[in-house]
């Protein structure tokens, strides 16, 4: 994995914790929505596998496919 797909996991990373923190914050407490936001973009950075599916390296090599024919 090189250094630019790294940046590009950290990028999304922080958009799902973005998203996800503002999705929550008008339905549960704000601090409790940053923890959720920041637990799920963890959990996408360091897995690469956000839903917990058995088939995570199937989504690994699709998502490493999608990153070598984008970047550069």
């Amino acid at each position: 994995m090189s250094l630019l797909h790294q940046i590009v996991d950290i990028v999304i990373g922080g958009l799902l914790a973005g998203v996800m923190t503002f999705a929550l914050s008008a339905i549960i407490a704000p601090y409790l929505a940053i923890s959720m936001g920041a637990f799920f973009a963890a959990m996408y950075y360091f897995s690469r596998n956000p839903w917990g599916s058995p088939n995570g390296d199937e989504y690994n090599d699709a998502i490493d496919e999608f990153y070598e024919s984008v970047l550069p």
